[in-house]
């Protein structure tokens, strides 16, 4: 996990979920969930400052965890946390989103800020990112470069040998920023 805020919320203590051959089983419903989350707390957070950046749910050190990153102009803080948390937390549980246990975590995304949106992108101009695609693009899967541009669904990085990169915006699997450490 990155460097953030951070303001757990518990909703039970045993959550156990059987291993086979070392691997953990994932829930079927495990992408559902996420985008029902992610619409949920994105209406939550609507009529505030605040904006959803990511939403993971996944199975770590023997429970289920379902982590909210939001960020705001500013940054967050952990009382903005602590209230995404509680109000989230109880309209997870009032819908039924979510019937087994699972721990909720609201955190700011820290420095290395995923990008999901072309806004996040946009946002972006000017500084370092790293990246990888679904499919290689001139033969390569990752880039790190200098944001440059956002145009119609393609991100334009500047990379370290100065060449210009135009990457398809829906062919991007992960990308975040590259914090760069000031001399």
């Amino acid at each position: 996990m990155g460097s953030g805020l951070l303001c757990p919320l518990l909703y039970s203590e045993d959550s156990v979920i059987p291993r086979k051959s070392g691997v953990f089983l994932q829930m079927p419903e495990e992408s559902g969930i996420i985008h029902e989350v992610f619409e949920l707390a994105e209406s939550l957070l609507h009529e505030t400052i605040m904006e959803v950046v990511d939403v993971e749910f996944l199975f770590e050190r023997g429970r289920w965890l379902l982590r909210l990153y939001i960020d705001k102009e500013g940054g967050v803080t952990l009382d903005d946390c602590a209230l995404v948390s509680r109000e989230l937390g109880d309209l997870i549980e009032a819908k039924s989103i979510i019937n087994y246990p699972y721990v909720l975590e609201v955190s700011s995304p820290g420095l290395n800020r995923p990008l999901k949106k072309e806004k996040d992108f946009t946002r972006s101009v000017g500084k370092m990112v790293v990246l990888t695609m679904f499919r290689p693009i001139n033969n390569r899967k990752s880039f790190t470069g200098r944001v440059t541009g956002v145009r119609e669904g393609v991100v334009s990085l500047l990379l370290d040998d100065n060449t210009l990169a135009d990457l398809p915006l829906k062919d991007i699997n992960k990308a975040r920023l590259k914090y760069e450490f000031k001399n």
